[in-house]
Formats: C-alpha cells, structure tokens, sequence
C-alpha cells in the first residue's frame, strides 16, 4: 500500500510538474527603451504588461532578446511562441493571431527651440532637412513624398544619432516616438541639450502596438483569447494607465 501511495505521489508531481511548464510561454523582445529592454526594470514597460496580462490567466512569459528580425522571424516561423510588440499589418494577420492593442505609440516630429514649426501636412515640410532611422515607416504620405523627392530624407542608423545632428543643426527635424525620445535624452545627453529641443503637439503617425502568437504553433488561437482577457483585466484595473504614467512621468524634457 504504502508502495502504491509512493507511487501515486510521484505520478502527480510528474504530471503536476508537466502542467505548470505547459503554463510557460517563450516569447521574443528586442531592444527599444522604455517600452522593451533586456536591462531596463521589468524588461520595459510593454513587456511588463504583456507579462502580468499574461499572468492574470496562470500563464509565465520566458523573454529572449533578439535583434528585431531575427526576432519576428523565429515567432513567424514557429519556433519561439510569439513576439512583442508589433505594429500591425495585413502580412502579420496571415502569419500571427495579433493582440489588442499592448500600448500606443507615435512619431512626433522633434525640432530646435525657438524655431516654428506649423503643419497640418506632410507637404508643409518640403524644403526642411528632415531625418529618419532606415527602414522605418513614417506614414503613408510621408514615405510617398520621400519616394517622390518631395521631402528630402537623410537615413540614419540610430535615433540618438538623428537628435545628434538635430543639435548640431544639420537637421531641422526628426521624427521619433516621444517617450523614447525622452529615455535617449537623459541616458546620452545633458540636461542643458534637453532643454534645446521640443516636438511639435501634431503627430507624424500614431499607432497601436500589439501582442504577436504564431499561427504555426498549436494552441496559439487559445492562449490569444487568455491573452487578451488578461489585457482587458489589467487595463481595467487601471494598471495599465498606471505604468504608462509613471514612465512618461520619470521623463521629463526640462529634468
């Protein structure tokens, strides 16, 4: 008897032990401050909603930080569960179940104090020296006009590269979201450089960023629905709202 009993005891933890790692889920990240970073707090403050979403429906998110490509590219493959986050798109619908959105984000065109800048289109900026990071889309008129010739658009490789020569005065403007903005300048530049620059209140482009699970990976379409009703659960707790501000609030441009 006590045999058996040894027995059944080892059987449930094995099969208990089963259970709970099937509760994990192994997600890519990249590098992006605030929002997602290997060394900032809770991985950044996306990633920290993802995760405690998550864990409202018992589910432990394992983060592995890539270089963005390689990133999406093992999620769309299957052979990492997910990825986070992510703009949407009509190609990301047929490869991943996409989230609600995770957090909002947007590219506010950043110039020099004490020079105007009103707009209300993208043509309003022609004869500007403008900046932009490769391979990012600023919008649907801005890429056109760029495309066109119409706006004249330096590349660069990195954004504090671009509020760099924003200083320098060899641009006259450079979209980049805000709040991240606001981390490159407190972790690369003085207080007095900070207080050089401002953004325009209009926006270049505004967008939702979301939650990536791969269609190649059996269960993703379930754990989507858990996903979501944890986000829902977390945003109406006002948690969600909380560390947004609280990170917006440890930014300041004049700190």
């Amino acid at each position: 008897m006590r045999q058996s009993l040894t027995y059944l005891l080892f059987a449930s933890l094995v099969l208990f032990g089963h259970a709970v790692a099937a509760e994990e889920i192994l997600l890519t990240n990249g590098e992006w401050a605030p929002y997602l970073g290997q060394q900032l707090p809770h991985n950044g403050v996306a990633s920290r909603i993802v995760s405690e979403a998550f864990a409202l429906e018992g589910v432990q998110v394992k983060w592995e930080f890539l270089p963005w490509a390689r990133a999406l590219h093992l999620a769309e493959q299957g052979q990492r569960a997910g990825t986070a986050v992510w703009l949407r798109s009509p190609e990301r619908d047929t490869q991943f179940y996409v989230s609600t959105e995770v957090v909002s984000s947007g590219y506010s065109l950043f110039h020099r104090k004490g020079e105007t800048l009103n707009w209300q289109r993208v043509a309003d900026l022609r004869g500007l020296r403008i900046g932009g990071i490769n391979g990012y889309d600023y919008g649907a008129d801005f890429q056109r006009a760029e495309q066109s010739g119409e706006l004249k658009v330096v590349r660069l490789p990195s954004e504090e590269q671009g509020l760099r020569m924003l200083l320098a005065n060899r641009l006259d403007l450079f979209p980049i979201d805000p709040v991240v903005a606001m981390d490159l300048l407190h972790s690369h530049f003085s207080a007095a450089e900070r207080a050089r620059l401002t953004y325009a209140p209009k926006p270049l482009r505004s967008d939702s960023l979301h939650l990536l699970l791969s269609r190649k990976v059996a269960g993703n379409d379930a754990l989507m629905v858990r996903f979501n009703r944890g986000l829902a659960s977390l945003r109406a707790s006002g948690r969600v709202a909380q560390y947004l501000m609280e990170t917006r609030q440890s930014l300041s441009m004049t700190q």
